[in-house]
């Protein structure tokens, strides 16, 4: 695992010891840099199940303002910790060792809005469009965010979400990147067009 574009290209990134986290393979993560970027002019962003933070690294590596981190396994947060050092970008990293739910919730108090906000949970959960919700009524989404979910394969996200709007989806082998475009008031604005 490397980082793959930007400011800290080549470097190398650990993975997580044991078989509970499945990090995101380099093919996959330039897929979804070249869906949503592949360079960014600034904005937060968000890796929600970090794993080794791989993905919140390239958003960074790519332009990115800032990221937070977050995952449950303290493993994962030694990992990630050592990754944003060995990449160089820890000066722009918040590490959080947390529960996704409880995670949003504290966030939402800071009130800064994501631009970007990735979701590569363990493939059983599959409630992602709940979270995205969550995250929208938190107010923790700019307009136009961003949002990738990393799953299994054999699942399917529905192509709406309340202000959620499916731009992509790929299936690479077991894995696919569904990736979604946050539109706030989109029903609202369609109802007024059609006065």
């Amino acid at each position: 695992m490397r980082v793959i574009a930007g400011t800290a290209k080549g470097r190398a990134l650990k993975a997580v010891p044991g078989t509970n986290t499945r990090p995101t393979t380099d093919k996959v993560k330039e897929a979804i840099f070249s869906m949503i970027g592949p360079y960014f002019d600034g904005g937060w962003a968000l890796d929600l199940f970090a794993g080794t933070g791989g993905l919140g690294i390239e958003a960074l590596s790519r332009g990115a303002d800032r990221a937070v981190f977050v995952d449950l396994e303290r493993m994962s947060i030694d990992v990630i910790k050592q990754n944003v050092q060995a990449a160089g970008l820890a000066d722009r990293s918040e590490i959080y060792r947390n529960e996704a739910g409880r995670a949003i919730k504290a966030l939402a108090k800071r009130g800064t809005p994501f631009r970007l906000v990735f979701l590569d949970p363990p493939y059983r959960m599959k409630e992602m469009d709940s979270l995205m919700t969550e995250l929208a009524q938190s107010g923790l989404l700019e307009p136009d965010a961003s949002i990738v979910i990393e799953h299994d394969g054999a699942h399917q996200y529905p192509e709406e979400i309340q202000a959620f709007h499916q731009l992509k989806h790929a299936q690479y082998g077991d894995t696919a990147v569904t990736i979604y475009e946050y539109v706030p008031d989109a029903d609202l604005e369609a109802s007024l067009e059609e006065l």
